[in-house]
């Protein structure tokens, strides 16, 4: 027979000198996000944040470093940034990944309690045993988040009615029992100030020595990226993960470890960051699609950048003093939480 060079294709005809225009997840047309220009808004502001602060410190001293200026870039405002940068971008992986796997937008380690349940953690560990190392407390930190993490998901598939707008606040609720429960226990004991002081994210007290922990975030992150293509299909559902052969148990809870231990890492090293994992994944899903896999970068250089920004803030609104980005990141986040809520609802889904 002789071949006609005809191809057949499963995608549907489309006119010649037509594009088609992306569809974001509320259904707008979109144009792509390149990393490109977040790597470089990024490395510009990291230039900026080293000299930003109390202690007088140029880029022209960078040619002339006394030893006090030397101390203060080696043991404060480096180990800051690199905090600053691995916290945000693990945290707004973690947060895409849960969206993923509980297949709702609105779902996030601060919307799904495993946040509040790491601060629980981190108080049960101070009762119990108030002279353990960073490195105990984030065990117990790690194994109340991931408690609290798969409570939610355990809820999450009892619920019968799934609206996008209804699971997060259960979520909420969920946290807000936690937390409750957490300030009964420090009301108790005595330890209100030191839970309030693991409530708001601070970079104000990170310091060589404080904040290596932070490094475990980063196998974390690679782990993620090994396994997108499989969150990506086991967010589609069990039925359809099953017949692509993929192990659905298996990868739900490969990425709720790591929705839990980011969770925990960041509370113990830095504190809370809230709707972190809330919205970064959400502006990047609106220019890149749904593709976990191709988004993970931008949203790793997202969370990274939003954080630098709510730190540069905190640091410049009242200066010399400072406030805690955990705070800004609270205000910012709810607003931008509210904003999608509302408009998720005008479009009636």
């Amino acid at each position: 027979m002789r071949r006609t060079g005809v191809r057949l294709s499963l995608r549907p005809a489309m006119p010649r000198g037509k594009c088609v225009r992306r569809l974001g997840p509320f259904g707008q047309g979109v144009s792509p996000m390149q990393p490109l220009p977040l790597l470089v808004g990024l490395i510009a502001l990291s230039f900026v944040s080293v000299f930003v602060g109390v202690s007088r410190l140029t880029p022209a001293d960078l040619f002339h470093l006394t030893p006090v200026q030397l101390q203060i870039l080696y043991i404060s405002r480096l180990p800051r940034l690199f905090s600053i940068l691995v916290s945000g971008s693990a945290l707004a992986v973690a947060g895409t990944i849960m969206q993923q796997l509980a297949r709702n937008r609105f779902v996030s380690p601060t919307t799904a309690g495993t946040l509040d349940a790491a601060r629980l953690g981190v108080l049960v560990s101070l009762i119990i045993f108030p002279g353990a190392g960073l490195l105990q407390k984030l065990g117990i930190a790690l194994v109340f988040a991931l408690a609290g993490t798969f409570a939610f998901i355990a809820m999450l598939r009892r619920i019968p009615y799934k609206n996008t707008i209804f699971v997060p606040l259960v979520g909420l609720m969920f946290g807000n029992v936690v937390g409750a429960a957490a300030t009964f226990v420090a009301y108790r004991y005595d330890l209100v100030q030191s839970l309030a002081a693991w409530l708001y994210g601070d970079f104000s007290m990170i310091l060589a020595g404080r904040y290596e922990t932070l490094y475990l975030s980063v196998p974390l992150m690679i782990i993620a990226y090994a396994y997108a293509r499989r969150f990506t299909v086991a967010g589609m559902g069990r039925e359809f993960a099953v017949n692509l052969g993929i192990d659905y148990n298996r990868v739900m809870n490969v990425g709720l470890a790591i929705v839990a231990s980011v969770s925990a890492i960041v509370i113990i090293t830095v504190g809370s960051l809230p709707f972190l994992g809330l919205i970064v994944p959400n502006v990047v899903a609106l220019y890149r699609g749904d593709d976990l896999r191709r988004n993970l970068l931008p949203v790793a250089l997202l969370g990274a950048l939003l954080v630098l920004v709510c730190d540069l803030l905190g640091r410049i609104l009242i200066f010399p003093y400072e406030i805690p980005v955990g705070l800004i990141m609270g205000v910012l986040g709810s607003g931008i939480f509210l904003y999608m809520l509302l408009r998720r609802a005008s479009h009636g889904s």
